[in-house]
C-alpha cells in the first residue's frame, strides 16, 4: 500500500523559508515521478514542482528561482525547499506520486503553509 506523508509546513513571515518533506512507502520509489502541488482557499489545485525518476525537474513559473524540488532515493524522500516566500504561496501543499501505466496516482494528506506577517 502506497503511503505519502508530508511534514514541514507552518507559519512563516514574507521573505522566509520552509522545507517540506515527503516520506514515501509501499512502492519502488526510485522508479516514480514525484511532484508537489498546492491548493489555496477558493482555488484549484496546481502543480508547483515535479521531479522525474531521472532527476529532471520543472517548476511553475510562479515559483521558479525560489523553490527547489529534490529527492533522496536511498531514503524514499522528496523535498521542497521554499525560499523568498510570499503571501500568495499560502496554501495546503500536497506530495504526489504520479500515475504510471500500471498504477494510479497517490496523494499525501497535505501540509499547511501560511506566509503572513
Amino acid at each position: 500500500q502506497v503511503q505519502l506523508v508530508e511534514s514541514g509546513g507552518g507559519l512563516v513571515q514574507p521573505g522566509g523559508s520552509l522545507r517540506l518533506s515527503c516520506a514515501a512507502s509501499g512502492s519502488i520509489f526510485r522508479l516514480n515521478h514525484m511532484a508537489w502541488h498546492r491548493q489555496a482557499p477558493g482555488k484549484q489545485r496546481e502543480l508547483v514542482a515535479r521531479i522525474a525518476n531521472n532527476g529532471y525537474t520543472n517548476y511553475a513559473d510562479s515559483v521558479k528561482g525560489r523553490f527547489t524540488i529534490s529527492r533522496d532515493n536511498g531514503k524514499n524522500m522528496v523535498y521542497l525547499q521554499m525560499n523568498s516566500l510570499k503571501p500568495e504561496d499560502t496554501a495546503v501543499y500536497y506530495c504526489n506520486q504520479e500515475a504510471t501505466v500500471i498504477s494510479r496516482a497517490y496523494w499525501g494528506q497535505g501540509t499547511q503553509v501560511t506566509v503572513s506577517s
